[in-house]
């Protein structure tokens, strides 16, 4: 599972930033004095670098700009429009199985899929609108996201039923799924919300279980 790393850096600046106002704080003799002092000289905090990028010398003021900074950037947004409609696409699917799986463990999966994606379609339509980003323009190719069934394979799944049904379900719903995970760490990597984030690590968790189980299934 991909590390919460923009929030791993936040928390690390914001408690290097209470670090060195505290030992600012412990130097003072209550004349302030000492305090005044410290801050003409400037107080330096190291600031853990990206994976793979080295650390970073910031003055306490950067650093603690650096640890509130959440604001939302195109890959945030990117992520949340093109994952409603992946989702919407998960729900199609769903919409298949009563009366066409010869399985119950498919049968329930299904509802667990749909139970899980419906309220996530919520949270990001919610997210988007209160970050402004239902008003922006999207110029993305949904045609283009991975994992998406082709309108040509939606219908032969509701052409089948039986055996042949649960396996092309399952087909399509682990491509689907691995599409979902692709786009997610994509966001995690790209993106700067700390809520787009936390949606995203639980689709690669979430979704990264489901793949082994459907799987499974299909043994």
């Amino acid at each position: 599972m991909p590390r919460r790393t923009t929030r791993v850096r936040a928390v690390a600046l914001a408690t290097a930033v209470v670090a060195a106002v505290l030992g600012l704080g412990g130097c003072d003799d209550g004349s302030g004095e000492a305090a005044d002092a410290g801050a003409d000289k400037g107080v330096s905090v190291v600031a853990p670098g990206k994976p793979g990028e080295p650390a970073r010398t910031l003055s306490a003021d950067e650093a603690a700009k650096a640890a509130r900074n959440d604001t939302p950037n195109s890959a945030d947004f990117r992520y949340a429009r093109m994952m409603i409609e992946h989702h919407e696409q998960a729900l199609v699917l769903t919409a298949l199985v009563p009366g066409r799986a010869s399985s119950t463990s498919v049968e329930r999966l299904a509802k667990r899929i749909s139970a899980a994606q419906k309220p996530e379609i919520g949270a990001m339509e919610g997210w988007l609108k209160n970050n402004g980003g239902d008003d922006r323009e999207e110029t993305h190719d949904h045609s283009a996201m991975p994992g998406m069934a082709t309108d040509e394979q939606i219908e032969k799944l509701r052409a089948s039923k039986g055996k042949a049904f649960d396996r092309l379900f399952l087909e399509l719903m682990i491509t689907h799924h691995q599409g979902a995970v692709t786009m997610a760490t994509e966001a995690l990597a790209d993106g700067n919300n700390v809520l787009v984030e936390e949606m995203a690590n639980d689709v690669v968790a979430q979704q990264t279980v489901e793949i082994d189980r459907m799987r499974g299934l299909m043994t």
